[in-house]
């Protein structure tokens, strides 16, 4: 007899949620979307949260364990004074995705106005102040992951335009002005990413000198979209290029708190650590809560292994 095959490879800690509403100190509307990162003993998340006047921010969460986290009652960014910014930030930020770089952390994110969705980049050395850098992409682009070093000596980041539904990759040689935009991942017909594709956690050095990309794919549905995680491994000297990728999702949305609550039948990552060869990644559930869940490297490889060539 054959061995059952586990739906998903991503394995969902049974204390899920991690985050919910009931854990904040004040009253919201929504939580969603954490980027990620270990500092010492702390692991930290930068989690977007939607006040009750529809204005999304950033807040801090710490947790010594991984997953039992105590949320900020301040946000640590939200949408900007400065006239700068002001107006493309009129309806808050969100997606707040961490990327460790040398000596500091930058953080990309998603400002909305009525002008439409632009990243926007900023850093910080402590998690105690930040600075804004400025906004790195065309107008309708969202994503914004940042590689964690340089490529051939020039920054390197992957985004998501509107138009498409593609992923693109582009290089920097200042962090402010970019070019040299190449699609590097598309939708495929009849699969379950056939209507769009997106970046989601920030690419990841894994021990064979490849990248790991964490990805959102989306499938239509006669009741509505389906968003699912997935996996690519990109080359490690050229990350335009795709060595593997899978066939099917590393994480569907089975559980009622991935199915049930402001966006039904949604997950959606926005960071991942790295620890001891396992994937620790933080997700958000149907808009609503915080969820984690973990798998070994070796797992994705194996996965993404079945369908090299095929994309």
């Amino acid at each position: 007899m054959s061995k059952k095959r586990h739906p998903d490879i991503i394995y969902r800690f049974k204390g899920n949620p991690v985050i919910t509403m009931d854990d904040l100190s004040f009253r919201a509307s929504d939580i969603c979307n954490a980027g990620a990162v270990k500092i010492d003993d702390t692991y930290l998340l930068l989690v977007t949260i939607e006040s009750l006047k529809g204005h999304k921010s950033l807040y801090l969460a710490r947790s010594t364990n991984g997953f039992d986290f105590e949320v900020e009652d301040a946000p640590f960014m939200k949408y900007a004074e400065d006239k700068a910014f002001k107006k493309y930030e009129e309806n808050g930020i969100m997606d707040g995705r961490i990327t460790p770089f040398e000596d500091t952390y930058y953080i990309t994110y998603i400002a909305e106005s009525h002008y439409g969705d632009r990243i926007g980049l900023a850093r910080t050395d402590d998690f105690e102040s930040v600075t804004r850098l400025g906004f790195v992409s065309e107008v309708d682009t969202k994503g914004g992951t940042l590689f964690p070093e340089k490529i051939n000596g020039r920054y390197a980041r992957l985004e998501r335009p509107l138009s498409g539904g593609r992923i693109w990759i582009s290089y920097s040689d200042d962090l402010v002005y970019w070019g040299g935009s190449e699609a590097i991942l598309s939708p495929r017909p009849g699969y379950w990413d056939s209507h769009r594709v997106g970046d989601a956690v920030p690419p990841i050095r894994v021990k064979d000198g490849r990248w790991l990309l964490i990805y959102y794919g989306i499938k239509d549905t006669s009741a509505g979209p389906l968003f699912r995680i997935g996996a690519v491994f990109l080359d490690s000297d050229d990350p335009a290029r795709v060595v593997s990728r899978t066939n099917v999702p590393i994480l569907s949305p089975r559980k009622d708190y991935e199915r049930v609550g402001d966006v039904t039948n949604l997950i959606f990552s926005c960071g991942a650590i790295l620890e001891d060869e396992k994937l620790l990644l933080y997700y958000g559930a149907s808009d609503s809560c915080i969820c984690l869940g973990t798998t070994a490297i070796d797992d994705i490889y194996q996965e993404c292994a079945k369908s090299e060539g095929e994309f």
